[in-house]
């Protein structure tokens, strides 16, 4: 048992003052309670833990890597892609953990308290399957083991190259499976969450369009009844083209017209929709998974979350390439990509809640929905996924409630994070993760090994 003292705390029920938090032994709010007296762990300010739901922990390695324009003029996403597939042939299952452990270091330090890993790197280079076919995917769970992080563990099924099943490239090929072999590494990687703590999810992700046959992506509801499905869609205008000329309808209405889109469903990125598309998929009920940071150092193009909040659409953020990994980064740059394209203030506010609150309350909602947690609020039976703020930082002195979550947002970062618990473990203090000086050390053995492989 843990029972946590905060001054001021935000619940469903609004701000609260004098906030006691009790958390049982299987990481669960047990009991809260508003105007209680000072306990012996206290902090200024409680928020709720948000899940970051999209991440390809191994990219964290390549971060700075690629900011030299190659040999073609029009140097975009697609010329970056053949740098991370020359980058991952290198990488070995030893590297694989030390990198995830470290990403879910930042990810915890920077406020998250809780990862959906979108995992496709599945096989030896060459791509013949390891022994173990679901190696990649337990080195995943060690890595959140070491961490401490929440995790929700999205195996990929990856198949084709195109729209038109082409076969995969050499870059691709470790990510590859038939729909057969992917159920079997399915199974395996979920066979391995037995030995996992009792707040790790398991679903499933078919990459795309484009990576997975038709008959098998109708079949996704049936085949996996259970847990979040992800999917990236409408990323690139190139993909969009492609899917209009191979299956006669733009991505998303395919998608919806085939795929029995719903509340288990999250799409990511979504950056290339026409208006009557965001109101559509807004309202299958389906999670908008959103990375404002990568869809910006991609090039991906603008999500267009003010139609599609308004259109009750449910949203969360990920941290996705992970070139960057700043919770109020991600927060900031979506509302300010909306004020640059529709030249606007405070695009994503609404008549009763400011931006900072209301973008934060429906990225708590949208990610604990993606990932099949119990999470995203401050209330009993409840992951105890929660972080607090130093409201005593110059950066936010005199400032109160909502207004503490928009200084912190647009005027402040994640320095001012003090610490962080998810399903109850208190796994950052003082704004540092408790085993950082582990993870980091590996992680730095792993970066010595790769650094030449761009």
């Amino acid at each position: 048992m843990q029972k946590i003292w905060a001054e001021t705390a935000l619940l469903p029920t609004g701000w609260a003052s004098g906030v006691s938090i009790d958390i049982d032994g299987t990481g669960r709010i047990s009991a809260i309670a508003a105007d209680t007296p000072a306990g012996d762990t206290c902090v200024p300010m409680m928020l709720p833990a948000p899940v970051n739901l999209h991440s390809h922990a191994f990219q964290r390695a390549m971060a700075g890597l690629t900011e030299r324009r190659g040999p073609d003029p029009s140097d975009s996403f697609w010329t970056w892609r053949q740098l991370m597939f020359r980058f991952l042939d290198r990488l070995t299952p030893e590297d694989i953990e030390a990198i995830t452990a470290f990403v879910q270091m930042e990810m915890l330090e920077s406020g998250y308290g809780a990862s959906v890993e979108f995992h496709y790197l599945h096989h030896q280079p060459g791509g013949k399957a390891y022994d173990n076919i679901a190696e990649m995917s337990q080195r995943v769970l060690a890595a959140a083991g070491q961490s401490g992080i929440g995790l929700c563990l999205l195996p990929v099924h990856y198949q084709y190259g195109g729209c038109d099943q082409r076969a995969l490239t050499a870059g691709q090929i470790r990510f590859g499976n038939s729909f057969e072999q992917f159920q079997t590494l399915h199974d395996a990687a979920r066979a391995s969450i037995a030995k996992a703590p009792a707040d790790t999810q398991i679903g499933v992700a078919p990459h795309s369009l484009r990576a997975v046959g038709i008959d098998d992506l109708k079949a996704y509801n049936t085949a996996f009844p259970s847990g979040p499905i992800h999917m990236h869609l409408a990323e690139q205008r190139a993909e969009v083209e492609e899917v209009e000329r191979a299956w006669g309808k733009r991505p998303v209405d395919w998608a919806l017209d085939h795929m029995g889109l719903n509340d288990r469903w999250c799409l990511i990125h979504c950056t290339q929709m026409t208006p009557t598309e965001t109101i559509a998929l807004a309202r299958s009920g389906a999670v908008a998974g959103l990375c404002p940071i990568t869809e910006s150092s991609l090039g991906d193009g603008i999500f267009d979350a003010v139609r599609w909040l308004d259109n009750g659409g449910a949203i969360g953020i990920g941290s996705d390439s992970n070139i960057r990994i700043s919770l109020s980064e991600e927060l900031r740059t979506l509302d300010y990509s909306q004020r640059l394209r529709d030249g606007t203030r405070a695009a994503l506010a609404s008549p009763d809640r400011s931006t900072g609150r209301r973008v934060f309350d429906a990225v708590l909602r949208g990610g604990a929905q993606a990932s099949g947690r119990k999470t995203g609020c401050l209330e009993v039976g409840s992951s105890a996924d929660m972080f607090s703020l130093d409201t005593t930082s110059e950066h936010l002195w005199g400032r109160e409630h909502d207004t503490v979550l928009d200084s912190w947002i647009f005027a402040g970062d994640d320095r001012l994070v003090t610490d962080v618990w998810s399903a109850g473990r208190h796994m950052v203090k003082d704004g540092y993760h408790i085993q950082r000086a582990d993870i980091v050390a590996a992680y730095k053995r792993t970066i010595d090994t790769l650094k030449d492989a761009l």
